[in-house]
């Protein structure tokens, strides 16, 4: 077979070094790549959003499966575009991906089908919004309702910065389209876990659990990341809540989408709230997650590709998963000044050496060639991902595998996974 992936982070390294690893391939291509990508496949000079050079590239190059990996041409309908060309593609069409796309949409369909998730209201004005706010007080969630590469959402913990985060997406405009509606939720208190799931429009298959840790520094602080690291599995989602879960968000979800005319293909991330009342929906992502991929997918013990294949074909049922036993955890090497402002170009030294040890692989998400060099390409530059027999110790080889990776004014936040060792029995 001859597979395309579209994308250039770490999620994308991380399924395609999966893919690689698949008997089934003969010639994997990534479009665009980087430089971590690059050892594992061809890069192709394409960006993610040229649906007309993407499309001419799978038909020349007889592509038999194009894995999408980012929200965006998910969202622009780069499935839709592939499948009308006779392509096979993994991944939602556009009317189902609106799950992410559209907070707005999403919240209205999980009460139509009674899925559990957050109070809220939507709003197009910002004074409207603002006058909601002060009626109701904080703390308070608000959420740019399109995409916003994982930024447009504003947890407040008081009416003040509740007011700024509506000015800023609605009236600044820092999210561009995205922030022309707000939607406003209740706070839920709880640990948050993340459940990536194969869909095929019919069934529906949870992958093993993780916790992603989306707050810039230490402690949950600082602005909202893509995410800083991950851990798997979550303790926090025990047996009963997976089958909370499953029985309550994610069949409803997939039933749901065929219900309303968007049968539902790829990757279905339900983004949870733990609360005392179980588990909530925070968000749906329509793909990968990441960070989330790079500690799901080392735990798959199956080829993947049978199974992206069987989510295409409708064949998910009959397509046997395994997983390892274990634990997987990624820290994340970010630029300095991350989520903010920060420089390209900074030469990386020691990703070799961090891979000597066993069970440690460095996944690229900002990085190119410069010569002879690696160097920085992006504000989340690296996921530092080591797999072990149990969260404790493996937390120490991916903090050690860290240690070892330098590139000026990298930073990292230095507690991942603690919140898995404070629920160990």
């Amino acid at each position: 077979m001859n597979i395309l992936v579209i994308g250039s982070g770490g999620r994308e390294h991380a399924l395609v070094w999966k893919i690689a690893q698949s008997p089934l391939v003969d010639r994997l291509y990534c479009a665009p790549g980087n430089a971590g990508i690059a050892r594992h496949a061809t890069c192709i000079d394409i960006g993610v959003k040229d649906a007309e050079k993407l499309i001419a590239f799978a038909r020349d190059n007889a592509i038999d499966l194009t894995v999408v990996g980012p929200e965006d041409p998910l969202a622009s309908g780069i499935v839709d575009r592939l499948t009308e060309a006779g392509l096979k593609a993994f991944g939602p069409v556009a009317s189902a991906a609106r799950l992410e796309s559209s907070k707005v949409f999403a919240k209205d369909f999980m009460r139509r089908c009674g899925i559990p998730t957050a109070e809220y209201a939507e709003f197009g004005k910002p004074e409207d919004a603002i006058a909601y706010i002060e009626r109701m007080g904080a703390p308070l969630v608000v959420k740019a309702d399109g995409l916003a590469a994982g930024k447009g959402v504003t947890v407040a913990k008081n009416k003040a910065d509740a007011v700024q985060a509506v000015r800023e997406a609605m009236v600044d405009k820092v999210f561009g389209a995205a922030g022309s509606k707000v939607v406003i939720e209740e706070f839920l208190s709880g640990e948050e876990a993340s459940i990536l799931a194969f869909a095929d429009a019919k069934t529906v298959v949870p992958m093993i659990s993780s916790q992603d840790h989306k707050a810039v520094y230490d402690g949950d602080a600082g602005p909202n990341t893509g995410g800083m690291g991950a851990y798997s599995p979550a303790p926090v989602v025990t047996p009963a809540i997976l089958e909370e879960t499953i029985e309550r968000v994610l069949r409803p979800c997939v039933a749901g989408m065929a219900r309303v005319g968007s049968p539902y293909k790829g990757c279905l991330y339900a983004g949870l709230m733990i609360t005392d009342a179980g588990p909530k929906v925070v968000e749906f992502n329509c793909r990968f997650g990441d960070p989330e991929t790079q500690v799901v997918l080392p735990q798959l013990r199956s080829d993947l590709v049978p199974i992206l294949l069987a989510c295409c074909d409708g064949t998910l049922a009959e397509t046997p998963i395994e997983w390892n036993r274990g634990a997987c955890v990624t820290v994340v090497m970010a630029s300095g000044g991350y989520p903010k402002e920060y420089e390209k170009g900074k030469v990386i030294i020691g990703i070799d050496d961090a891979e000597q040890d066993p069970g440690v692989t460095v996944f690229h998400a900002g990085t190119r060639k410069h010569g002879g060099d690696i160097v920085t390409n992006g504000g989340r530059v690296l996921n530092v991902t080591a797999f072990g027999p149990d969260i404790s110790s493996t937390i120490k080889k991916a903090y050690a595998a860290v240690d070892k990776i330098r590139f000026e004014k990298a930073h990292y936040r230095k507690d991942i996974g603690a919140k898995a060792l404070t629920r160990r029995t």
